[in-house]
């Protein structure tokens, strides 16, 4: 089922805000990587927008206003890659191995007293994101030691 932009982006900002950014998943997952640099995208983008159609206009002339204006969206788009990445990513479900791990660590933490139910059959990366979070808030840290 195709989503619209704006809940694609939703979800990739609730997604981010899901995701635990912890240095032990950093080398496993490629969204720590891509939270992080949304997140710089999203504070820094903006001016640097304004910086590039200043400069441009002011210094160019506004003969260079339609190429000021396109640079200047270029860079306001950026962050919005990064979440519709995160958004698309979300949605995704988890490949065999990662679902097989899944699966593992689940049971692992329902052994170790974590109680919530197995949601669905196919998960995605979005109740990935769920369990790992639970896993680090819930969970004592030698149970998360083992895992890593």
């Amino acid at each position: 089922m195709q989503k619209s932009v704006m809940s694609q982006v939703q979800l990739g900002r609730s997604y981010a805000k899901t995701w635990p950014m912890r240095k032990e998943v950093a080398p496993l997952f490629a969204e720590f990587k891509v939270i992080r640099a949304t997140e710089l995208a999203i504070t820094v983008m903006p001016i640097l927008a304004m910086l590039t159609l200043f400069f441009q206009i002011n210094y160019l002339g506004s003969d260079f206003l339609p190429q000021a204006i396109a640079s200047s969206l270029f860079f306001i788009s950026l962050p919005l890659q990064g979440l519709l990445w995160l958004g698309k990513r979300a949605q995704t479900e988890l490949e065999p191995a990662m679902l097989q791990w899944y699966n593992e660590l689940f049971a692992k933490m329902v052994a170790n007293g974590y109680d919530a139910q197995m949601g669905k059959n196919k998960p995605r990366y979005l109740e990935l994101a769920e369990l790992l979070k639970d896993m680090f808030d819930k969970m004592d840290k030698t149970f998360t030691k083992e895992q890593f």
